[in-house]
């Protein structure tokens, strides 16, 4: 294995300890040390990766971000248009419940880690331009645009309690309660418009 692939090991070894430390059910700070214990590297090996702690949970933040966005975007393009809201959410179900500590860094590290503190805002339009892209029903676009960034807001808020137990249901309960929020918003939408 070359230096550089050797590097990128590391690296990807750390940061799936990031996602263990900060998606941790008690919102655990990672500090260097338990960051470097949990994935059995030297602090010398954090430091080539990452110039400081805040990097670094910004780094794990972003990479979380792109697997939920990679995720999405692989559900509904692979889906029949009338199936994607159904896909949409089995398939973030899948990531944020199926791997909590995942779901926990991306919906509830921003609220506790200071370093990732505006990222949620910054990416959520991200998840409202996905969102709305599957709103094609509604042709006026600032509706379209509202319907979104509600739907968005409704689905965080639901996933966080999904995630903390404060919404305490049978999974495909969940599932069929998030697939109608869906389904109804755009549909109330389209008729207004």
């Amino acid at each position: 294995m070359g230096l550089d692939e050797r590097r990128r090991v590391r690296r990807e070894r750390l940061l799936d300890a990031g996602i263990a430390l900060i998606g941790a059910p008690d919102g655990s700070a990672a500090n260097v040390r338990a960051v470097c214990r949990a994935a059995e590297l030297t602090e010398r090996y954090f430091y080539e990766s990452f110039t400081d702690r805040d990097a670094f949970v910004r780094a794990v933040y972003g990479l979380v971000g792109d697997r939920a966005r990679d995720v999405l975007v692989a559900a509904v393009s692979s889906a029949a248009h009338a199936r994607r809201a159904e896909a949409a959410v089995r398939a973030f179900v899948a990531l944020m419940v199926d791997e909590p500590a995942m779901g926990r860094v991306l919906l509830l590290a921003p609220l506790r880690e200071p370093a990732i503190s505006g990222r949620g805002v910054e990416l959520a339009p991200v998840f409202v331009a996905l969102v709305s892209a599957q709103l094609t029903e509604i042709g006026d676009d600032a509706v379209r645009n509202m319907v979104a960034v509600g739907l968005v807001g409704a689905l965080t808020s639901l996933f966080m309690g999904y995630l903390e137990g404060a919404i305490a249901v049978p999974r495909e309960t969940f599932v069929h309660h998030c697939v109608a929020l869906l389904e109804r918003a755009a549909h109330d939408a389209q008729r207004r418009s």
